[in-house]
């Protein structure tokens, strides 16, 4: 470990950033390094644009992507080496705010009945009965599944905050029939390649996908979807904006709001202006012009 890369961590740690983020940050600084062949402190305002560019342009990653990458070396000049850049002047890419992908409830269920065997089975109703995200799913423990009081402790989820979801009947007679069958000692989902650990985010991501496929689903469906899913399918079935926001751990209402965008209840239930007019049946209009080619 280099003395920039000891420098970096202990920064991120004093911040109680979660580990996932301490892992991706520094894997960004060290790209950015690489890609000159230079120690970062090395570096300047100059280095960061084109290294920007690069991304954007050659690499073509995502406008997230980018973005985090950006944040990641920002952290490391302002916090780490304390240089005064004017990062006003170095704009972060603008995102485009897309709509997430939902599922339906027949399409939920369509690709739990694909699941391969009961471990994936079990991952994919866990996921969408608590919305939880996947790094959440990851570390959760034996310990954490109270079936007394019928709730999930998801510990340290982001922002290093914990909360409890409700724990579903159904869900709960899977895990017992789960559990009987894997026999998981420590993380409820382990990982089959490497004992003592967990399974990882990428294993999760390729089993709801090769799962999506193999039902016949058509949409891009990642672990987040399920997420995406379930706090939709409550708003639907009635449940206020501030119980799904702490379901979902957001610490700040906007990030739930979105979802009043994708619930067919609430935007059916907007009375369109143009079914107040009153106008002329369709029938009695003129048809004129020439007809489209076929």
């Amino acid at each position: 470990m280099t003395h920039l890369h000891k420098m970096m961590l202990e920064e991120l740690q004093r911040r109680n950033y979660a580990k996932n983020t301490e892992d991706v940050y520094i894997r960004a600084l060290e790209d950015f390094a690489v890609f000159y062949h230079l120690p970062p402190d090395r570096l300047g305002p100059n280095q960061i644009r084109q290294y920007q560019l690069h991304l954007m342009k050659e690499k073509k990653l995502a406008v997230k992507s980018v973005i985090q990458k950006m944040a990641a070396i920002k952290f490391f000049y302002v916090h780490v080496i304390r240089r005064p850049f004017r990062w006003q002047e170095m704009p972060f890419p603008k995102s485009k705010d897309k709509l997430p992908v939902i599922l339906s409830q027949e399409e939920a269920g369509k690709i739990i009945d694909a699941a391969l065997d009961l471990y994936h089975r079990a991952m994919l109703m866990t996921l969408y009965s608590t919305g939880m995200r996947v790094s959440e799913l990851v570390n959760l423990k034996i310990p954490d599944i109270d079936s007394k009081r019928m709730m999930i402790r998801i510990q340290c989820g982001k922002g290093g905050k914990d909360r409890d979801v409700p724990l579903s009947p159904k869900l709960l007679e899977t895990l017992r029939e789960y559990w009987w069958w894997m026999k998981p000692q420590t993380f409820l989902f382990p990982s089959r390649f490497k004992a003592g650990s967990s399974i990882t985010t990428k294993g999760v991501f390729d089993i709801c996908q090769t799962t999506a496929r193999k039902a016949g689903i058509t949409k891009m469906v990642g672990c987040h979807t399920f997420r995406h899913s379930f706090a939709t399918h409550l708003l639907e079935a009635g449940v206020d904006l501030r119980t799904i926001q702490l379901l979902l751990g957001h610490a700040s209402m906007s990030s739930t709001t979105i979802y009043l965008h994708l619930s067919q209840r609430h935007l059916h239930a907007c009375p369109n202006p143009l079914d107040a007019l009153t106008v002329a049946d369709v029938a009695g209009v003129k048809r004129t012009g020439r007809k489209l080619p076929k």
